[in-house]
Parts: structure tokens; C-alpha cells; sequence
């Protein structure tokens, strides 16, 4: 097997917390912020980790440097050709670890927003349309541009297509053009656009109103959001008529209700 250089795989997440809200932010700069198998382990920690912390109401993804992330990390990827299958059994390893990273996310019973200030490209766009929110600074660039050196985004293709109409996701794929921010929010791939410089903190913002709210609730109302979609119409009314009533005997409910029928403040439990 072909040497890997330590500090390729070196993969620094920088975690802060406050107000309920952990903003994770990928601090590669050497490698752009690529997904290479440690950064996304870390990623996969650090997600893995705000699940299950009752202290974490929601989840703000961002990043240092020129880039948000550059999808996966080519070098590394190359360095295994050198291996006995010509690097097969890494590359399936790589995309498997990828595929449960964007469904951790999804997952997620908190919330996670992508704060994008730079250009996110491949599987670092297939990173932002994975989060349930995104905020781009009006200098952040989308692409998914593969194709032009014979990868097609395949796997960010997934994640893209549950995000932006078919034909735009086509264009994209297909001429790995760069897309700006304000077609980003036309399209749907990001919800709100921002002056440079500020996507942050209007991420860690929304984190901190989400943070406000029943966690119960909107754990019962992420999980059901993902579920119906996939769902003919008729099924997906009757999985979120059954959710209706779930989320009608907790605690939460009653408190917010009756918060709301007395006029006063709802005391949020999280069950």
C-alpha cells in the first residue's frame, strides 16, 4: 500500500457551544477542508455526539479558510491506486463512510445548518444540501464539477436532487459550472443569503430560535419531515396524521398548548 502523509489525513473540527447551539467548523486549510477519511470521522464524532447531548438543541456546521470544502480529498483518494486492487476496497469504504455521514445528518434529531462563506464543491455541496438549513455569504460558490475530470458527482447527486429542481440539478452535473449564492436560494439549494462575513452568525441566529422551542417537538417534526416526502401523497397523510397524534401525548404538547391558551410562556421539558 502506497504511504500516506500524516498531515493529509489530519482532520481538525474546532466545537463551540453556547445557547444551546454547537457550530462545528472544519479547520483543514491544507486540504481545503476535503472530506478525507479523518475528517470525516470527526464530522461523524462530532455529529454522533451532539445527538445524543440533551444540551445541544441544534447544530451549525461552518468552516475556515478559502474554502468550505472541497468534496472528497482527491489526493488521498489517488495515493491508493497504489494498492493491491487498485484501490476498490478504499474507494467503497470511502463512499460508504460518506453515505452514513449525509444520512447522519438527515438523522440528526437536532437540526443542522451549513454557514457557507467560500465555495463548496462536489461532495462539499452534497455536505451543504445534506443539512436541513443553509446560509450562504453572498461570496459563497456551489459546483459539483466531476464530470470535468471523469468523476461524475454521483453521490452528491443524491443530496442535490432532493434539493434543487431536475433540470438545474442536470445542468450542474452535467457542466460542472460554478453557481452563485443568489442562484443558490433561487433554486433552494441554500435558504437564506447574507452579506460575506455574516453567514455565522445568522446560522448560529436560526440555530438559537430553534434552540427556543420543544427539543421533542422538533426531533417528532425533523424525523416526520424526511419520512413523508419519500411517501405517495395518501401515505404520507396517513404517517403524519399518526405522528400528530404521538406528538399530541407528550408533555411538550400539553405545556405549549396550554402555554399558549393562558397567554404565557411555555416551560419546555423535552419529552
Amino acid at each position: 500500500m502506497t504511504a500516506i502523509d500524516p498531515s493529509i489525513n489530519a482532520a481538525p473540527i474546532k466545537r463551540h457551544s453556547l445557547d444551546g447551539v454547537m457550530t462545528l467548523t472544519l479547520d483543514h486549510l491544507k486540504s481545503r477542508n476535503a472530506l478525507s477519511v479523518a475528517m470525516m470521522s470527526a464530522l461523524q464524532q462530532a455529529l454522533d455526539r451532539a445527538a445524543s447531548d440533551k444540551d445541544v438543541r441544534a447544530v451549525v456546521i461552518c468552516a475556515e479558510g478559502p474554502a468550505f470544502c472541497a468534496g472528497h480529498d482527491l489526493k488521498e483518494l489517488t495515493a491508493h491506486r497504489g494498492d493491491d486492487d487498485g484501490g476498490r476496497a478504499f474507494y467503497a469504504r470511502t463512499m460508504a463512510q460518506c453515505a452514513k455521514l449525509m444520512q447522519s445528518i438527515v438523522m440528526c434529531p437536532k437540526p443542522v445548518i451549513a454557514a457557507v462563506e467560500a465555495m463548496a464543491t462536489a461532495a462539499g455541496c452534497q455536505l451543504v444540501a445534506s443539512c436541513d438549513l443553509a446560509v450562504a455569504g453572498d461570496n459563497a460558490r456551489f459546483c459539483t464539477p466531476g464530470v470535468n475530470i471523469g468523476l461524475f458527482c454521483s453521490t452528491p447527486m443524491v443530496a442535490l436532487t432532493r434539493n434543487v429542481p431536475r433540470k438545474k440539478a442536470m445542468e450542474m452535473l452535467l457542466l460542472g459550472e460554478v453557481m452563485d449564492a443568489q442562484d443558490a436560494e433561487r433554486f433552494g439549494l441554500v435558504n437564506r443569503v447574507v452579506p460575506a462575513g455574516q453567514a455565522i452568525d445568522e446560522a448560529q441566529s436560526m440555530g438559537q430560535t430553534i434552540a427556543a422551542k420543544s427539543s421533542a417537538t422538533v426531533a417528532i417534526g425533523k424525523e416526520a419531515f424526511y419520512r413523508q416526502i419519500e411517501q405517495p401523497l395518501s401515505g404520507a397523510y396517513d404517517y403524519a396524521a399518526d405522528v400528530m397524534v404521538r406528538n399530541m401525548m407528550i408533555e411538550d404538547a400539553a405545556e405549549g398548548i396550554g402555554a399558549f391558551l393562558d397567554k404565557r410562556k411555555p416551560q419546555w421539558q423535552g419529552r
